[in-house]
């Protein structure tokens, strides 16, 4: 059979057609390569970036590692210590357990020395109120017998004032007044001891009876200081020196029982001294001062 020959136009024809399948072809090789080089980046990147993550996974696994170990030794610190937070509040408990046993043993035994304490108070109370009942009853016996010596000592005590009364009025009837030797009324001047007992009785005046000798110098009487200076036995006369508020005062040639008196500050009435015996450099007397001092005007 023969072959039927193209003409001109179709032989073009098919000629163009294979230059285009020609060119497809080259195309499709062309995209191929493309792909087959882009896959290729495609899995070198897959395979850098599972690569990165896994190193990324493992540092991340060692940190976690390190952080739970970490964690696990705290936990088993915290531990410890709870444990010996425990003990020590154990052996706090037990310590306090023991004392306040200690403390309730020594209150049991102070609550029963006290109790044995009063116990025995109140048996010396109960023997003594027995006693006191008893020495009560004797004494009440006695009462009768007391109340008339009572009476018999009142009778004695009245029967005795009345005698002093007496016999101090009769002092005073025996006793004088005179005028001192400063023109002023003296008190009641005693001559013997037993005049001057009388004065004291009454309790009018203070008295203060002294010695002084000439050769032993100044003698402090009552708050005053008296100096004998000179005596005259033949005459009964005599000289004396006071100091009295730091000053002196002489009273020159008195006679014996003559009232000599001087002003001291604070009283009222003047001071008194009496002499009642003269002898060679010595007399003998008394100083009588006011009992009530008063500032004078």
């Amino acid at each position: 059979m023969d072959t039927p020959q193209l003409d001109a136009p179709h032989r073009k024809g098919h000629k163009a057609a294979l230059v285009a399948l020609g060119a497809g072809l080259a195309a499709a090789l062309v995209g191929d390569g493309y792909l087959l080089v882009q896959t290729h980046h495609l899995h070198d990147e897959i395979a850098r970036t599972q690569n990165g993550a896994q190193a990324q996974i493992s540092k991340l696994s060692d940190v976690t590692h390190t952080q739970l170990k970490q964690q696990n030794d705290r936990f088993d610190l915290i531990a410890q210590q709870v444990k010996g937070v425990d003990a020590n509040t154990n052996a706090a408990i037990q310590r306090a357990r023991m004392d306040a046993r200690k403390q309730s043993e020594e209150m049991s035994r102070k609550v029963n020395e006290q109790h044995q304490k009063v116990s025995g108070e109140l048996a010396q109370l109960n023997e003594f109120k027995d006693t006191a009942a008893s020495r009560f009853t004797a004494v009440s016996g006695d009462v009768d017998g007391v109340k008339a010596n009572v009476e018999t000592v009142k009778a004695s005590v009245a029967s005795t004032q009345s005698e002093l009364e007496k016999n101090t009025s009769e002092i005073r009837a025996d006793m004088k007044r005179v005028v001192g030797d400063m023109g002023v009324m003296s008190g009641l001047i005693a001559t013997t001891g037993k005049d001057l007992d009388a004065l004291r009785a009454l309790g009018e005046r203070n008295y203060f009876e002294f010695d002084l000798t000439k050769s032993l110098g100044p003698k402090r009487v009552g708050d005053v200081t008296i100096v004998l200076k000179k005596s005259d036995v033949k005459r009964n006369r005599f000289t004396l020196e006071v100091l009295a508020d730091d000053k002196r005062v002489e009273k020159k040639d008195k006679t014996i029982n003559e009232p000599v008196q001087l002003y001291v500050a604070g009283n009222l009435q003047p001071y008194e001294i009496v002499i009642n015996q003269v002898k060679k450099d010595q007399v003998s007397g008394y100083l009588a001062t006011p009992k009530v001092k008063l500032a004078r005007r």
